[in-house]
């Protein structure tokens, strides 16, 4: 948690104690008790939120490049598409893998790496419901056992960005992530592929707010609706190369001011 946000939880705190005891106003302590609470709630829950940790929501440049990021693979299905969709494209994408699945398909997660794209951590089993609460002793086993599946598959190259499910961060995952020297990316343009029943919806969504910088955020596996599977991810493949944009993977430079959200 960031100093100043623990700093506002404890004057929070200490307001709610000081209206209930010196000024004798219930319903006022009663506000500032409850508020030092949501104020930590909300940089929990909300993905581009920085008060528990910095998080990357966009990337620096001038050019038209954007960063296409893929999560919850690898899939048998989706994968070996997704990755010739983005050869005939001349695109480059960040795969944030979910560490059960990776163990499972290990030549998939070689076949990511050796066509020259990203491995992410995008933890171990996926725990959207619990993953906010979890404690250190939980948070260290979902990261180091999906780390392992992927050690072991990569066929070069490192691990150096980490994806909370859903995006829904832990008191204790900044220092999750410096201890493991992973940098914690979400996204600026959620593709909202696993609600949708249309490609093209899906690429009309992301189209109108892409610009230079964009992280894009899709998704591969069964989830989604058979018609959008492999297709939402080809058609804004498609529309972005149409319209001049490159799929790039930034470097540690590029991500490394705090770019509000």
């Amino acid at each position: 948690m960031s100093r100043w946000l623990l700093f506002s939880f404890a004057v929070g705190k200490g307001a709610a104690a000081w209206c209930w005891l010196v000024t004798g106003a219930p319903g006022l302590a009663w506000i500032f008790f409850f508020g030092a609470d949501l104020l930590v709630l909300y940089h929990v829950f909300v993905p581009g939120a920085q008060g528990l940790l910095r998080v990357v929501t966009r990337f620096q440049t001038q050019e038209r490049e954007v960063w296409l990021t893929i999560d919850d693979g690898p899939d048998l299905h989706d994968t070996p598409r997704i990755l010739a969709a983005l050869a005939q494209h001349e695109a480059y994408a960040t795969f944030f893998l979910i560490g059960e699945k990776a163990s499972r398909h290990p030549e998939l997660v070689h076949a990511i790496t050796e066509a020259g794209h990203e491995i992410g951590h995008h933890t171990n089993t996926h725990p959207v419901g619990s993953f906010w609460c979890a404690g250190p002793r939980r948070l260290a086993r979902e990261f180091d056992m999906a780390m392992a599946a992927y050690s072991s598959a990569m066929g070069k190259g490192t691990v150096r960005c980490f994806r909370a499910p859903v995006g829904i961060k832990n008191l204790w995952l900044g220092r999750a992530l410096r201890l493991r020297r992973l940098t914690c990316v979400h996204w600026s343009v959620r593709s909202w592929d696993s609600t949708a029943r249309s490609p093209d919806d899906v690429a009309d969504r992301v189209m109108s707010r892409v610009g230079p910088g964009t992280i894009i955020l899709c998704h591969e596996g069964g989830r989604l609706h058979p018609a959008v599977r492999v297709h939402a991810v080809t058609e804004i493949l498609k529309r972005l190369h149409e319209q001049g944009y490159r799929c790039v993977l930034p470097s540690a430079e590029q991500m490394r001011p705090s770019i509000r959200s």
